[in-house]
């Protein structure tokens, strides 16, 4: 069918659609089913038309209307954390993926930097922080760093930065992406090369018991913190059908979510960092039991249960 028929013969539906404002959820369901149909045939056969982007808008427009209307069971809080964020994590899981890709090669450039050039952990982690770790070394207290400052104050200052650095990096992906691209090489780096000195000091495995109690949360948070910069810079760069502000609208909002669903995640990291790290004498099952625990619940929230609810959703939808 040529285009301007199809116009033709739709033409006064959309524009009742557009017009007529509905309060009944079944009958907005109705006529966003109908526009999905309208937009799926015009992709398929007018792809880069003014027609499809404006159908585009007004199936957007319909599904904000539904969203708006309907009525949602029990706190919206809890069903940020329990729909909204998980659905979040599978809608944009290649970004994330992506994210985590970045900092795994990067962190393995930086510890193979460390390995083959002595002046490379200094360069990264400074001159001072070095030289305070070889102290506490020879004095037998390797990791003398995590109880330097009261408990309370250190949770405080841990998680204040930990949550500006993420935000920093989400806000970044503005720059099409690459600000978020740098800050992700550039945290990588930085642990490469500090876990790489603790294993060249004979350290590595006391290191991981210790550190990782609280760096599982914190790196996973700040890995996923750079999947949001992505979402935002990635709409800008790649708007598909819908016109560049739009979509950087709304890369920006799901971008946003992602981020302060990560709050929690960065506080309750500190809080491991500032009251339970310090006590580098735990039994080597407590540190172990802390940071599987904490691997598990990443990915069982961010992977596992983002697919499964995506799958409980279809299903119902089938039904």
């Amino acid at each position: 069918m040529r285009e301007a028929l199809f116009v033709k013969q739709n033409s006064d539906k959309w524009k009742e659609f557009e017009n007529l404002s509905s309060g009944d959820p079944d009958q907005l369901a109705e006529r966003f089913i109908t526009i999905t149909d309208d937009l799926a045939y015009a992709k398929t056969f007018y792809p880069k038309s003014k027609t499809t982007v404006y159908l585009n808008g007004l199936a957007s427009k319909l599904h904000q209307s539904i969203y708006k209307n309907r009525k949602e069971k029990g706190s919206r809080i809890w069903q940020f954390w329990k729909m909204e964020l998980p659905l979040l994590f599978f809608k944009h899981r290649k970004k994330l993926l992506y994210s985590f890709w970045f900092f795994i090669i990067f962190s393995l450039i930086g510890a193979l930097s460390a390995k083959y050039d002595s002046s490379f952990v200094r360069l990264i982690m400074g001159d001072s922080y070095v030289s305070m770790t070889n102290e506490n070394i020879a004095k037998g207290n390797p990791f003398g760093v995590y109880n330097q400052q009261g408990e309370f104050l250190m949770f405080l200052s841990i998680a204040s930065n930990n949550i500006y650095v993420a935000f920093t990096m989400y806000v970044c992906g503005v720059f099409f992406s690459v600000g978020t691209v740098y800050f992700i090489i550039r945290n990588a780096i930085m642990l490469g090369s500090f876990q790489y000195y603790f294993f060249c000091k004979g350290l590595g495995w006391a290191s991981v018991l210790v550190i990782w109690i609280h760096g599982t949360l914190e790196i996973s948070a700040i890995i996923i913190a750079g999947g949001a910069g992505l979402v935002l810079g990635n709409s800008l760069l790649f708007p598909g059908t819908y016109k560049r502000i739009v979509s950087l609208k709304a890369g920006a909002k799901e971008g946003l979510k992602i981020v302060i669903g990560l709050v929690p995640v960065f506080i309750c990291a500190a809080f491991l960092e500032g009251f339970v790290t310090r006590h580098t004498e735990m039994p080597v099952w407590a540190s172990v039991s802390i940071l599987v625990l904490s691997l598990v619940f990443i990915i069982w929230y961010v992977v596992i249960y983002p697919h499964q609810l995506n799958r409980k959703i279809k299903e119902t939808q089938q039904q």
